[in-house]
């Protein structure tokens, strides 16, 4: 009787783990939704396994990630070592795709707008507040541009999409950086807020003379116009998969991954690029977690950047550069449970 209440309860167990292991969770970073949601569909195709990913912002993917909530986090920018050192054990990070954050823009009889990454900076401090101010009718002659109050949106949550916006800016604007500086979350002169880029794309769409900043993905979704840029090499680019991937050529990618590809001196690239990153932790053994779930952790993290890619491109990102690729896989096989390899 005893033995088979040990058999029993072993088997239990087992199956325990093993369902345990069959639904993945995650949470962050709203700029690769559109991605994940198709990647973890096709996924639970292929696998049977279930990947629960909820949308809350890259700042709310680190907090759980380093509280351990979540199997992964996931956010738009990467977390520095001051970001990481409440983590009670070593992260690593994986990059998944390339994305283009852009200025949509909602003006009346406009659908083609050039903008610079200063005058951006300027709307964005509170300088420039009419649509057709001096400095934005110079870049667009030709263009019949409204006296319409520019009514700026930007995330009211902690924001990949909002560190890699603000980090650019900075890079060009100096009283931005002063004022302003990158990050998560700042202190905004003006504008109205919105959660997520599914928010400020819908603020936009519904706002005459609104100008925010989303990722190309929801631009292209909401069928929203979004302006031309003038990159660092002084070319007016359109933001699309190929200027995004642009952006990362001959960037040197760091063992750990973290890097960013903001205002490239790349003749194509679009300026306001960056890679998004899934942030877990290397040693999965903590907590009641099992071997089981470490190992389907990491068979995720190689399906997408692997196989997965493939669907980075039909919508509105870029996969990631074969160059990367050694690296990426470096880190996903130094994932040890019990500090043995998984």
């Amino acid at each position: 009787m005893n033995k088979l209440l040990t058999v029993g309860l072993t088997l239990l167990a087992a199956a325990s783990a093993s369902a345990s292991a069959q639904t993945i969770t995650g949470a962050g970073a709203s700029f690769p939704y559109p991605l994940y949601s198709k990647m973890f569909a096709e996924y639970k195709k292929q696998s049977g396994v279930s990947v629960n990913y909820q949308s809350v912002g890259s700042g709310a993917g680190q907090k759980q990630i380093i509280n351990r909530t979540v199997d992964f986090g996931a956010s738009d920018n990467f977390m520095t070592n001051a970001m990481m050192a409440p983590a009670p054990a070593p992260l690593l990070h994986v990059p998944t795709a390339i994305g283009a954050v852009v200025p949509a823009f909602n003006v009346p009889g406009v659908s083609n707008l050039k903008l610079t990454g200063d005058v951006l900076a300027s709307i964005y401090l509170g300088n420039i507040k009419t649509w057709n101010h001096a400095r934005i009718k110079e870049l667009n002659p030709g263009v019949t541009l409204p006296g319409l109050p520019i009514t700026v949106v930007r995330r009211s949550d902690s924001s990949g999409t909002t560190y890699v916006f603000t980090d650019y800016l900075s890079g060009v604007n100096s009283t931005f950086a002063s004022r302003v500086g990158r990050g998560n979350s700042v202190k905004w002169p003006w504008g109205s807020a919105a959660k997520g880029n599914d928010g400020v794309a819908g603020a936009v769409k519904n706002t005459p003379g609104a100008l925010g900043y989303v990722e190309l993905a929801y631009a292209k979704q909401n069928k929203l116009a979004f302006a031309q840029l003038k990159n660092k090499a002084g070319n007016w680019i359109t933001a699309d998969n190929g200027p995004a991937s642009a952006a990362a050529a001959g960037v040197v990618m760091p063992g750990d991954t973290r890097v960013s590809i903001v205002n490239s001196a790349n003749a194509q690239a679009w300026p306001i690029s960056s890679f998004t990153y899934v942030i877990f932790y290397k040693e999965q053994k903590y907590g009641n977690r099992t071997q089981a779930q470490g190992k389907a952790l990491k068979s995720l993290l190689w399906w997408m950047t692997h196989d997965g890619q493939k669907y980075n491109e039909g919508l509105d990102y870029a996969k990631l550069p074969a160059g990367v690729m050694p690296k990426v896989e470096k880190v996903i096989k130094s994932m040890t449970y019990g500090g043995q390899a998984l």
